[in-house]
């Protein structure tokens, strides 16, 4: 073993020269190749013993051809060797060198050479080309990783063979490619670097036996969520590890992606398409401006600051009522922990007098409202929590912004607010109104919600329960084998959060497209199928407040997207109220008294429903604040 080190290493150290006399070495073989054609073109041509051509014609066709790769860069290694612009270029230097020789010789009136020289320098670039060809193929073979995992690689695009290659040209890597599994059918039989294309997506157990594969790399992150099931499922048939290469950005290298590969996870199971959108344009309005956001601490907020900080805002302020939680935001954005920046903030959106002081003193010019309580269940059994935050506090926070002329005030709502159910529905419903009403009665402002459903992997999500169920041995606990929700990244929430914070027009909701919903029972499964040993799962039924089907749009609610093809406007009723001091001061007992109730009756009473879903028209007219109190929700 010590001695094939030695000879790897010897060989390692040829090479090294060899690419670092490149300049002197692909020069040196041409000339060896321009002789070699010569005296073959002159043995065909006249079948003497070894004629030789007129050294002269050699010295300047090669002086030519020099002369043209040194001004094409041919041997100033700007192309891998062989490579099809390399080929191009020498074709097109050799082609140079033919063109200029025989235009000298009919220029000295000498005819009889012409078809000697074509026919040298044919030869001369067959040689050439064949030379570093064969030199590709022993290096490529040479720079394969040796003992390397075997697996299969998933690609779906240029990117994914590009990846491949770069793990066949590095020699440590720890996987050594051995089939490529390509979901474009007119892919199908070509070859990578003498890797094959064996098969489609749902093949991949049998070409993984067929080759004795190990893993299987998912090189394409952005597959659907159901062929990435379907590649998982063949995968383990097989018994092969499944891993994955994450997204890339735009400035990354795709033959360095290999380099990120890791175990597949439920998050990657539930992976959406990608959200095209141009940065610069969707955050031009944060852009030196004084931001503010709410549940800075939280799964939400906190994405949100590290997102807006890199539209360069005047300041952002991070408010939050957690310390640990804002200290953890200010360690993801600044690498430490030190709570020394006065943009730090702790509050608590119940307190409307802190919150005036706040806002007075760091003046935000816009503000996103991401502080709420999210527990559905919780909730339930304690709805007086849910009007102190979801509904007082978000009253509380619109107050502070209107007190100081904020431009644009954005609430980050849920799908739960559609047709409500829940108390946590009802309560983000209403947040959704009061916003709407300050919209119609500060009209120089913009004042919007956002809403959207479940965030992977957020804290408290379904995701991270199972994950912790199945931690302690199981069981999963699922309420109904065909509950459904909708689920996106908290990066995906957020970027288009933002861009609906720039798009939207005031007294709306926004709503995000969440794509088609998720059945939690899959989700469960496939975590189930992740550990071992394997768990059980159990369905405990659907809890009081809770659909078994969520929906984006409540009843009346046309989905128009006049902006973006991912981001819904919906008109949003204000309150039926006389002015904001009765919204200050009048709706709050009789709201918390109607959610009490709510929790009492199991959300069946239809007039309790009523009260927050009557959707009328304002009677006052858009612009004008609404008149009459009436249930204070309604007309």
């Amino acid at each position: 073993m010590d001695g094939k080190r030695a000879g790897m290493g010897r060989t390692e150290q040829v090479l090294g020269r060899v690419r670092t006399y490149r300049s002197l070495v692909l020069p040196g073989w041409d000339l060896v190749c321009v002789l070699l054609g010569s005296t073959l073109a002159a043995w065909l041509l006249r079948p003497l013993p070894l004629p030789l051509i007129d050294l002269t014609i050699n010295a300047r066709i090669y002086g030519l051809l020099l002369s043209f790769g040194v001004v094409s860069g041919l041997y100033r290694g700007r192309w891998t060797v062989a490579s099809f612009s390399e080929v191009r270029i020498l074709a097109t230097s050799y082609a140079a060198a033919t063109v200029a020789e025989v235009a000298y010789q009919w220029a000295r009136g000498d005819r009889d050479h012409d078809g000697l020289v074509v026919l040298a320098t044919l030869l001369s670039f067959s040689a050439s080309g064949v030379g570093r060809a064969a030199w590709r193929v022993w290096y490529e073979r040479f720079q394969r990783p040796q003992n390397g995992k075997r697996v299969i690689i998933v690609v779906d695009g240029e990117a994914g063979l590009q990846m491949t290659r770069g793990m066949l040209l590095d020699r440590e890597s720890e996987y050594l490619p051995v089939a490529i599994i390509d979901g474009d059918p007119m892919h199908a039989h070509r070859m990578i670097m003498g890797i094959p294309v064996a098969g489609t997506t749902d093949e991949v157990s049998v070409v993984a036996r067929r080759f004795q594969a190990e893993a299987v790399i998912v090189g394409a992150p952005h597959l659907p969520a159901a062929t990435l099931g379907v590649i998982v499922e063949e995968a383990r048939n097989a018994g092969c590890e499944v891993l994955i290469v994450p997204p890339l950005g735009p400035s990354d290298d795709p033959t360095r992606s290999a380099e990120a590969i890791r175990p597949l996870t439920e998050l990657d199971l539930l992976q959406r398409r990608e959200v095209s959108t141009d940065w610069a344009v969707i955050t031009a309005y944060l852009r030196g401006k004084r931001v503010l956001v709410t549940g800075a601490g939280g799964s939400i907020g906190s994405e949100l600051c590290r997102q807006i900080v890199k539209a360069a805002p005047a300041s952002l302020v991070k408010l939050d009522r957690d310390e640990s939680a804002l200290q953890a935001t200010q360690l993801s954005i600044e690498g430490h922990g030190l709570l020394n920046d006065p943009t730090l903030v702790v509050a608590d959106i119940r307190d409307a007098s802190r919150l005036l002081e706040v806002f007075r003193q760091h003046r935000p010019e816009i503000v996103f409202h991401a502080a709420a309580l999210k527990h559905l269940s919780l909730l339930e059994m304690h709805p007086s929590e849910a009007v102190k935050t979801n509904v007082d506090g978000t009253q509380k926070v619109i107050a502070a912004c209107a007190d100081i002329n904020v431009e644009r005030f954005v609430n980050i709502s849920t799908d739960k607010a559609a047709d409500p159910t829940s108390v946590l529905g009802y309560s983000k419903r209403i947040g959704e109104r009061i916003t709407a009403t300050y919209a119609i009665s500060l009209p120089s402002a913009k004042y919007l919600s956002v809403r959207f459903g479940n965030v992977i992997g957020s804290r408290g999500s379904v995701i991270h329960s199972f994950r912790a169920q199945a931690a302690n041995g199981g069981p999963l606990t699922v309420t109904h084998p065909d509950v459904t929700r909708f689920f996106m990244t908290v990066e995906e929430a957020v970027l288009l959060v933002i861009q609906a914070g720039g798009i939207g027009r005031t007294g709306e909701a926004l709503i995000l497209d969440m794509g088609e919903p998720i059945r939690i029972d899959d989700v469960a499964r496939r975590v189930a199928a992740s550990v071992e040993p394997a768990v059980d799962i159990t369905y405990t039924g659907l809890r009081p407040g809770e659909k078994m089907h969520e929906v984006l749009f409540g009843a009346g609610e046309i989905d128009e997207r006049p902006e973006h093809p991912l981001i819904s406007h919906v008109r949003v009723p204000p309150l039926a109220i006389a002015n904001l001091e009765q919204l200050r001061y009048g709706l709050q007992d009789e709201v918390r008294a109607k959610l009490a109730e709510l929790a009492g009756s199991s959300l069946q009473n239809a007039n309790v429903i009523s009260f927050v879903t009557n959707d009328s028209e304002n009677p006052g007219g858009r612009g004008q604040a609404p008149r009459g109190l009436g249930a204070a929700v309604g007309s």
